[in-house]
């Protein structure tokens, strides 16, 4: 059964790692749903966040095809973890709109970043299932311009 899975894979900071994981996914013909890269407390290593969507036996496949590349340092497949995303999203079309918008940001904690005359922009972390209902309800009043972030996770202890 395909289903969604969160690998954190650690790797050297090195250039060239996150060109050589992409390529492995593409040469091997997996789509990756969301990847995610940065520094972690040690500035010598990098964590990937990957979102694949398969069954079990391909993401061990994914595991173990990861492990073989230059600079993969550990790869696993987190289960329990804690995972988010972050968002920033411009929306309105009138001032009129701006006030409704940001009715929908208090009760969802969204933080206001810029305002223009007819349009605001906000930044909002949370669950992918939150960030979905939120651009959900400002569809109506028109989105100007959103980018993701991707999910991040670390697993639970």
């Amino acid at each position: 059964m395909e289903q969604e899975y969160v690998l954190s894979v650690k790797v050297n900071n090195n250039n060239g790692v996150l060109l050589r994981v992409a390529g492995l996914f593409s040469r091997r013909c997996y789509s990756i749903k969301s990847i995610n890269a940065a520094e972690t407390e040690d500035n010598t290593i990098s964590r990937l966040t990957i979102v694949v969507a398969g069954d079990l036996r391909v993401i061990t496949q994914i595991k173990n095809q990861l492990m073989k590349l230059y600079d993969i340092r550990e790869v696993k497949i987190l289960n329990d973890a804690v995972t988010r995303e972050h968002i920033l999203i411009r929306a309105g079309r009138s001032a009129e709109d701006r006030h409704k918008i940001i009715e929908i940001a208090n009760l969802y904690r969204a933080k206001p970043v810029d305002v223009a005359t007819d349009s605001i922009m906000l930044e909002l972390t949370g669950e992918s299932a939150k960030i979905d209902s939120f651009i959900d309800l400002l569809k109506p009043f028109g989105i100007v311009k959103m980018v993701r972030s991707g999910i991040t996770a670390l697993e639970r202890d």
